[in-house]
């Protein structure tokens, strides 16, 4: 355990970063608007996914390099590939992260009269300089700090809900379709972003390399693979207890969930505080916000290592200054994402859908790259993958890929 405790690090920013959206916003909307049917497809998508995320920690420790340098040695047109993908999740991951963030600080300040979008410039300003100033020690540091606390409450909330029971349903309550274009297009978005895009393998890779550069790298493929499943166990609890707190305090009350930011951090705080009680408001609206928070900052923090990383590796030459190459991105990222924010007018809904579905039709492609990586002839034999996990992997592309046709089907029709 001591050993385990001293690596921690990349396994747990993993879960931060996969605890935002997907959990916060998408977990307790299926709850609340589906109910504990939607278990079933969070589950689903947490076990099919795992080996993608799996084997990106697993090269990354048998070569002491990243998924991205893994791309390239197959041929530069993977990490094209990779690049045009992460290209295009930069426009919309971050937006949707950040918006949902201005509006749970916005039930923390009330009385101060600002929009969504300028509450995320705020946001924007400071997790930056934050990022820049403080690079991947602070990172790790905090997030295990605000994680540890929120893994915590959260449990606790769960069961004092589940000690309550769920509200009693009205009798004019109608259930959603499960099955119709609305409830297919919420469930592929689901599954497209539980517990996180595909893509962000590629992040805890690039995590696991600089948490290398802070301590004597003397650890066993075991003790990485341990790591990494711990921060997986804590996002897969946790979406659970985020599902049954949607299901218990809303699901047949008749109410929809907001697509405004605003209006939903306050159904969200309010739905913890009809079981807890008036007095947690400000306990409960701080909880969320810093989960939100440190979910910003772990991928605002990815997607620059990762930009910088794909640049290099394209261009075949080291830049001559990394850390002032990753602060350019860092800002570069919050300006443009600031920007797809105003122009789809502070939206949450819009964003959240638009991030989901470019995180779902790539999902495939990434998975694939990353079942080749493990899979080489260079693979030391006791590194190798059991086979069980390579039958997982498989099943998980066929079935994101049959999702992502249909979900193109859907669209284009």
């Amino acid at each position: 355990m001591k050993k385990l405790l001293k690596h921690l690090g990349p396994g747990l920013l993993f879960a931060s970063m996969a605890i935002g959206t997907s959990h916060l916003v998408l977990s307790t909307k299926a709850g609340a608007q589906y109910g504990w049917l939607m278990v079933i497809p969070i589950l689903l998508a947490l076990v099919l996914k795992y080996p993608f995320f799996e084997f990106g920690v697993r090269y990354t420790h048998i070569f002491k390099k990243s998924l991205l340098e893994g791309y390239v040695s197959l041929g530069k047109k993977y990490l094209w590939a990779y690049t045009f993908i992460t290209f295009i999740s930069s426009f919309t991951i971050l937006a949707a992260l950040y918006i949902v963030t201005a509006g749970l600080l916005k039930q923390l300040m009330p009385w101060l009269n600002i929009s969504d979008s300028n509450m995320a410039l705020v946001l924007f300003i400071g997790i930056s300089a934050l990022l820049i100033i403080g690079k991947y020690k602070f990172l790790e540091l905090s997030i295990k700090f605000i994680l540890g606390v929120l893994t915590i409450a959260l449990i606790v909330t769960t069961t004092v809900v589940l000690y309550k029971g769920p509200i009693d349903i009205k009798p004019t309550f109608t259930p959603l379709p499960f099955f119709d274009k609305a409830g297919l297009l919420f469930l592929i978005g689901l599954i497209g972003w539980m517990p996180t895009a595909v893509e962000a393998s590629s992040w805890v890779s690039m995590w696991r390399l600089e948490k290398n550069k802070t301590q004597i790298n003397n650890q066993t493929l075991k003790d990485s693979l341990r790591e990494f499943n711990l921060g997986y166990i804590i996002t897969a609890l946790l979406a659970i207890c985020f599902l049954i707190i949607g299901w218990f305090t809303l699901y047949g009350s008749g109410v929809p969930m907001s697509p405004n930011a605003t209006l939903f951090a306050e159904q969200l705080i309010q739905m913890f505080t009809t079981h807890i009680g008036p007095w947690a408001y400000y306990f409960i609206a701080m909880a969320a916000f810093a989960t939100m928070f440190s979910t910003c900052m772990t991928a605002h923090d990815a997607l620059a290592r990762v930009s910088v990383e794909s640049f290099q590796l394209l261009k075949k030459k080291k830049t001559p200054s990394k850390n002032w190459y990753f602060s350019l991105l860092v800002v570069l990222l919050a300006v443009i994402n600031f920007n797809v924010i105003r122009w789809a007018g502070g939206n949450m809904g819009s964003l959240v859908a638009i991030a989901t579905f470019v995180s779902f039709v790539f999902a495939p492609a990434v998975g694939l790259l990353n079942h080749r990586m493990v899979t080489q002839k260079n693979i030391p034999p006791e590194a190798i993958p059991p086979r069980g996990l390579i039958v997982l992997s498989y099943l998980g592309m066929i079935f994101l890929s049959l999702f992502a046709l249909y979900y193109c089907y859907i669209i284009v029709r």
